[in-house]
């Protein structure tokens, strides 16, 4: 009786520890469940809270995406003068872009607006700059997430204005260089300024940038003739630019009446002949070169067409090609032969002896 006894408790024993395992097992899946649950519950939420605060890319921009992506553009630029022309071109595009219907910024809205620019009798060369400002803003609104990247893409693949034929300018002839440097009155500060200012144009063939920028350290002796050495020009290209004897003495004869030994060359006079400033402006130099050419008797100046008449004369007194690439500062060969204009001569021209020519001259 007491084995049995003892058998039976010890059999109710061994059940309850297993029906105790189970329920605990059963409690350990419930928790188990539970924090799964929990945890799905929790990752659809962060899913739920993460696509809130994602924004999908825009296809049309306000304005304020525009000036913001404007700013991006305009930061990416080193060049002042970079940074002047994509400023001018951007708003261009914005002020037109906002007058239009609100379309999506896309191919067909750049292509709506090559077609305005071409409408205006635009150069090519200036329809290609005023497009690849709106490709760089298109580009900066993709990467800022203001707009999709399908549609950047689609503004990139759109092709820029062909050039047909080639503009050859404007440049001077020796005798109208000669009547431009007679015209400054050598007497007065100012005076001997603008003359040493277009003898500098017309000698060395500096832009306007360039010529602004020069200083006395700029002008140093090698191989005994007088040189600028070290001249930053555009797209921060390095060059030695030779001075002739005569542009030497005008800027000598200026330095010496204005007193200047160091820094800037080139600076402001009043009417009263003080010379002030730290510098002359690239819009005073494109003035004085304009108003010199008015009373001189030529048309329509500007001072880069100097700078072509100096490749011209160059080359005409038996001056080398690469020689006259390095004056000018060129990275290509074409563009000095653009400035020389050497495909075609003007002057002994192929049609003017065809020998149908009336006697006695014209009729």
């Amino acid at each position: 009786m007491k084995n049995r006894g003892i058998w039976k408790s010890r059999s109710v024993t061994t059940s309850d520890l297993m029906l105790g395992s189970r329920e605990t097992g059963f409690q350990q899946r419930r928790l188990d469940w539970a924090d799964d649950g929990a945890a799905v519950r929790e990752t659809a939420a962060m899913r739920q809270k993460n696509r809130t605060k994602r924004r999908s890319p825009k296809t049309v921009l306000r304005l304020p995406d525009l000036d913001h992506s404007k700013s991006s553009v305009l930061q990416s630029l080193g060049s002042a003068a970079s940074q002047r022309t994509y400023r001018f071109a951007i708003d261009d595009f914005i002020s037109w872009y906002c007058s239009e219907p609100r379309l999506a910024f896309g191919r067909t809205v750049v292509l709506r607006y090559r077609y305005y620019l071409e409408s205006r009798q635009l150069a090519p060369a200036t329809i290609n700059l005023r497009l690849a400002a709106v490709r760089r803003l298109a580009y900066e609104a993709s990467d800022n997430g203001l707009l999709s990247p399908d549609l950047a893409a689609g503004i990139r693949r759109v092709k820029g204005a062909k050039r047909l034929g080639m503009r050859l300018g404007n440049w001077l002839t020796p005798t109208q260089g000669k009547e431009l440097l007679r015209v400054p009155d050598r007497d007065s500060v100012k005076g001997k300024r603008n003359y040493a200012l277009l003898a500098m144009l017309l000698g060395c063939g500096l832009r306007r940038s360039e010529l602004t920028r020069l200083t006395v350290s700029h002008l140093q002796q090698r191989d005994d003739h007088w040189a600028i050495i070290d001249l930053f020009g555009k797209g921060g290209h390095v060059r030695t630019v030779p001075v002739p004897a005569w542009v030497k003495v005008a800027v000598d004869t200026w330095l010496a009446i204005a007193g200047i030994e160091t820094g800037i060359i080139f600076r402001c006079v009043s009417r009263t002949g003080q010379v002030w400033g730290n510098r002359l402006s690239e819009k005073a130099v494109w003035w004085v070169v304009r108003e010199y050419a008015k009373l001189a008797g030529i048309d329509n100046l500007a001072p880069h067409d100097l700078r072509r008449t100096c490749a011209r004369l160059c080359h005409s007194s038996g001056g080398e090609l690469e020689q006259i690439q390095f004056l000018l500062g060129h990275r290509s060969v074409e563009t000095t032969e653009r400035y020389l204009g050497s495909r075609q001569r003007l002057v002994q021209a192929v049609n003017d002896h065809l020998g149908i020519e009336p006697q006695g001259g014209s009729s």
